[in-house]
């Protein structure tokens, strides 16, 4: 894995930018059970679902205190793996395997959304109401996680005839 630290949402279009980089290129690679348009395509997916709807229920209260609980700490400290939202059949949503420029383009867009200032419409059920300030750096922290899974390699030189 990767260390993926990101600041801002201007970070956050920086490392996007080499990952588009280096895919276009064929020397992006992952560590990870997932390719590179389902990592991107899920970092999509949860920034969209503040605005447009979250697609799992609230889990109980117990595991709602006990995350809100640590919120600020992994806000402070960032996401560790494995990690699973409660209710899913594979552990969390939006993980489809779609094609990278489709997945590029929607985190890009929803990035772009965010950054515009415009406040999530929905609660997100594990967390419950937060600030946009707090969302966006839930944001950060979730794509720290999933990016470090993402490795630049070094390009194949290919033979000369001659």
């Amino acid at each position: 894995m990767r260390n993926v630290h990101l600041s801002s949402l201007e970070d956050y279009k920086r490392e996007l930018a080499k990952i588009a980089n280096a895919h276009s290129q064929n020397c992006l690679t992952t560590t990870g059970k997932w390719n590179p348009g389902q990592i991107i395509g899920h970092l999509a997916s949860w920034i969209e679902y503040g605005y447009e709807g979250y697609p799992t229920k609230k889990p109980t209260f117990l595991i709602r205190w006990y995350l809100r609980f640590g919120f600020r700490q992994m806000l402070k400290s960032g996401m560790r793996p494995g990690g699973r939202v409660p209710g899913t059949k594979t552990g969390t949503v939006g993980d489809d395997d779609i094609p990278f420029g489709i997945a590029y383009g929607r985190l890009t867009r929803a990035i772009e959304r965010l950054s515009s200032g415009e406040k999530a419409v929905y609660e997100m059920p594990e967390f419950g109401p937060m600030s946009h300030e707090d969302f966006t750096e839930l944001n950060l922290r979730h794509a720290e996680l999933h990016l470090s899974f993402l490795q630049f390699s070094v390009p194949r030189l290919q033979p000369t005839s001659g």
